[in-house]
């Protein structure tokens, strides 16, 4: 049987592991490679440029929700989405990230540990904020 204890702390290490992972992606996209850059990018993909604005703001954003624990199943979906486009992105360069342009297993498996997040949600180390918990309720 599993403790509520380590439940929360599964939750909690998840959602700072991860948070700081999209923090450091969103960055990368903006301060690295440039917000023009990301863009160029994504449209030499046949994406919408727009992709690229979403994408970094999604990463951004959902970095900092699921650092403090707000809406964390709410933000949850829109990141996985995010990640199976990665992984899509990644599929024409094999199997191991440390092949040439990385590869798809990394962003899969963090789409699974971000889907994992969405079910376990915030658990009981997380900013509360009672109003937006009141609103959200069960996607809080």
């Amino acid at each position: 049987m599993t403790s509520t204890f380590s439940t929360d702390l599964t939750a909690l290490l998840l959602r700072l592991g991860s948070g700081v992972l999209f923090l450091a992606h969103g960055l990368m996209k903006v301060f690295t490679f440039t917000i023009p850059g990301t863009v160029a990018y994504f449209e030499s993909l046949g994406l919408p440029g727009a992709f690229a604005y979403l994408t970094i703001l999604a990463e951004l954003g959902g970095g900092l929700l699921l650092l403090s624990g707000l809406a964390t199943r709410l933000v949850s979906l829109p990141l996985v989405l995010v990640l199976l486009g990665a992984t899509w992105v990644h599929s024409g360069n094999g199997w191991t990230f440390s092949n040439a342009n990385g590869g798809w297993e990394f962003p899969l498996f963090w789409a699974l540990v971000q889907a994992t997040i969405g079910i376990l949600g915030a658990g009981a180390y997380r900013l509360r904020v009672p109003a937006l918990q009141r609103a959200l309720g069960a996607f809080a």
